[in-house]
């Protein structure tokens, strides 16, 4: 049986878009945002050679560098104030996030609620300053290392490193205020518009290899097909559904008794989204980022990162699909689905699942369901993720066509167009309670009017 709720949403309009004023508002500064955003990627870091820095990355560009770049949506490979990213900021809510769950202290602030939120929030923000200070001065000596500089000093590294922590904070608040203020997750929206700002550039380079020979019409078919298959696979994943009943018991109110009703508990198979690829890549970018700029560089250290931790390596696989299966658990069990806060929800509302006493048994039923269904959601992540790799390995596909970048554009178009589909529903929602108190009212006058006569 279909919901009332259910049926309004399916009926759903997007001609209402233009009576939805709130929406219209937040769609609008949501695309001012990042328009400023995308402005900031073309504004040089002060002191970079320009010249030298477009032949590195001609150079470096289907390595790691290139990875960072799409990340950075190519503030990287033009060394602009966002060169950092958000980087960072993702780096430091993993390690906030971490120690949440293992520090007694922070894991008591995490069930404070809001004010819990807050505080966590804070240190976030103090972490990021942390590691994009590290990142930054990192940046600053490798670029002068590697003879990208015009005029290599002090004021050059100081320069270097206010701006990029600067672009970093600047970068982080334009996230936040596009979750706060308009539509999607900021920080994913950020990354989003990131990659497909640069996916033309990347086309035409693609396009221009099967042209010259290096690349074989078979090949680019296939990764055509390739890509469109992962779409669809990533589509229908992402729709997927493990709904567990939930039964009400029957109630009286006043002098009278209602039957007690059933729904769904609906758990995704993938709960955490596309948070586990970002986290992952994040992590492979953070100790290469600095590695891959000191190119003219004798340590051991910084070659043996780049040998062993390039794309398509067998530890840099490793590394990947464990640290995808490790957030995809972790994510989900502290941020998307927790099992606790659900049964003791379910347990406030009267509602259980047939067969279990609410409270502990609940949740302990809960956690063996999500942990089956994990199983194949961090497998779904891990597959998507990795084929493409070892592909593109093999055939010197650009990285624009990996599994992350998919699943990022994927993912977050779908999770913005049910946010808008939300605000469509709450628009029409109000319209229809406006309607029935303008009839209630007009119901009331009808009948002074027949009274006085």
């Amino acid at each position: 049986m279909v919901s009332a709720a259910e049926q309004m949403a399916a009926n759903t309009s997007w001609s209402a878009l233009g009576k939805a004023t709130d929406l219209r508002n937040r769609i609008l500064f949501t695309l001012g945002v990042l328009i400023v955003y995308r402005l900031g990627t073309y504004i040089p870091v002060p002191g970079i050679d320009g010249a030298a820095l477009r032949n590195f990355v001609e150079e470096a560009g289907q390595g790691i560098a290139g990875m960072v770049s799409m990340f950075t949506g190519g503030a990287l490979s033009r060394m602009g104030i966002f060169a950092l990213g958000i980087m960072p900021y993702i780096s430091a809510s993993i390690i906030i996030q971490l120690l949440g769950s293992m520090v007694p202290a922070l894991a008591q602030m995490k069930k404070e609620g809001e004010q819990g939120r807050k505080k966590m929030n804070q240190y976030t923000r103090f972490g990021t300053v942390a590691l994009a200070t590290l990142q930054s001065y990192g940046l600053a000596v490798s670029l002068q290392s590697g003879d990208l500089v015009t005029n290599p000093g002090f004021f050059f590294i100081a320069s270097c490193m206010i701006t990029l922590v600067g672009g970093t904070m600047f970068l982080m608040w334009l996230g936040e205020q596009i979750t706060a203020r308009g539509i999607g997750n900021g920080i994913s929206l950020i990354i989003f518009v990131g990659i497909i700002a640069e996916l033309p550039a990347a086309l035409a380079q693609f396009f221009a290899s099967g042209r010259s020979g290096a690349i074989s019409p078979a090949v680019i078919i296939g990764v055509m097909l390739m890509v469109i298959g992962v779409i669809m696979f990533v589509v229908f994943m992402e729709r997927a559904l493990r709904k567990i009943h939930i039964q009400y018991p029957r109630r009286q109110v006043g002098q009278k008794m209602y039957d007690g009703g059933s729904s769904h508990l609906p758990v995704k198979v993938n709960p955490a989204g596309v948070i586990p690829a970002i986290f992952a890549s994040s992590l492979l970018l953070l100790p290469t980022t600095i590695a891959t700029f000191s190119g003219n560089s004798t340590n051991p250290i910084l070659n043996s990162i780049l040998v062993y931790f390039s794309p398509g390596q067998p530890l840099y696989l490793l590394f990947f699909v464990t640290m995808i299966v490790f957030f995809a658990y972790f994510y989900t069990f502290n941020v998307s689905f927790k099992i606790d806060e659900v049964a003791d929800n379910l347990k406030n509302q009267n509602g259980f699942i047939p067969g279990l006493r609410p409270g502990k048994k609940t949740a302990e039923y809960l956690e063996y369901v999500v942990n089956r269904i994990l199983v194949l959601g961090s497998g779904y992540l891990a597959a998507v993720c990795l084929l493409p790799e070892i592909l593109r390995g093999q055939f010197a596909i650009p990285f624009y066509f990996g599994g992350t970048s998919v699943l990022i554009v994927v993912s977050v178009t779908m999770d913005t167009i049910q946010q808008v589909q939300s605000h469509l529903l709450a628009h029409q929602y109000e319209g229809l309670i406006e309607k029935s108190q303008l009839r209630g009212k007009g119901k009331k006058r009808g009948k002074k009017g027949a009274a006085r006569r």
